[in-house]
């Protein structure tokens, strides 16, 4: 599997832990309109089951989302929000879905960016973050690289009372500190979760993401679509295989934040 390809990290054979108590409250954190439920989404469908609230924040507008170079940006932009709305709600997801708005390909790692996603965890108050994981090796796209460092720093800003006082000032909220942060793409995972029974649940999400089916899925039919649903399905079973389940979604588990 190439290290460019959305969602999963080869096999590595390490100890693991697997599947965390159910929290009450979530925030999975994207770089793109998708990249949620590429990276967590049985995850996420498994424990809205369960009675949790999950949130989504995405960072970036994904206007770079398509190979057509007479796209309408703006129709674009719009129409992703609107399919991540609508993914976010097939997992079962009934927290906010917010977008940063950062344009797609420019994301920084700025303390602007660190800010805004330190307040969003401070207003929400997660027990669990999820986004990607910063140090994955040959990962090419910068906006998964810097959602990953600016969700790491504002996991640390929001946790600590003297980071960012102008947020107790203006917004009323005070630190915040989650009790696990889930990486996704991992470059050195160490934790499982058994989605076995929300594969289909994470399919039904990623196909409301339609703007993606070519760029993204490598689909313009329904021929294509099988193929990429066969495609994760056994990613799936291959990430589970190693723990003795039916499939699996990997990560790079820091608790004691």
């Amino acid at each position: 599997m190439s290290a460019n390809e959305p969602g999963q990290p080869p096999i590595a054979q390490v100890k693991y832990s697997s599947n965390l108590s159910t929290p009450k409250v979530v925030l999975a954190i994207g770089a793109h309109p998708d990249d949620v439920e590429f990276g967590c989404g049985g995850t996420l469908a498994k424990w809205s089951t369960d009675g949790a609230v999950v949130h989504h924040l995405v960072c970036t507008d994904g206007s770079k989302g398509t190979w057509n170079p007479d796209e309408d940006i703006a129709a674009l932009i719009a129409s992703r929000q609107v399919e991540q709305r609508n993914a976010a709600a097939a997992l079962g997801a009934t927290g906010t879905v917010s977008f940063l708005g950062y344009v797609d390909g420019e994301l920084e790692h700025s303390k602007e960016a660190i800010d805004r996603i330190a307040l969003a965890i401070r207003t929400i108050k997660p027990d669990v973050v999820l986004s990607h994981d910063p140090w994955k090796r040959y990962r090419l796209h910068p906006d998964h690289r810097n959602t990953g460092l600016n969700v790491c720093d504002a996991i640390v800003a929001a946790r600590d009372p003297h980071f960012l006082k102008h947020h107790m000032t203006n917004h009323g909220v005070v630190h915040h500190r989650p009790d696990a942060l889930l990486l996704w793409e991992a470059d050195e995972p160490n934790h499982f979760e058994d989605i076995s029974a929300f594969v289909d649940a994470k399919f039904n999400a990623l196909e409301r993401h339609e703007s993606q089916f070519e760029s993204t899925m490598k689909a313009t039919d329904e021929d294509g679509m099988e193929v990429f649903r066969q495609r994760m399905r056994t990613r799936m079973s291959d990430l589970g295989a190693p723990h003795g389940v039916a499939a699996a979604e990997i990560f790079h588990l820091m608790d004691r934040l």
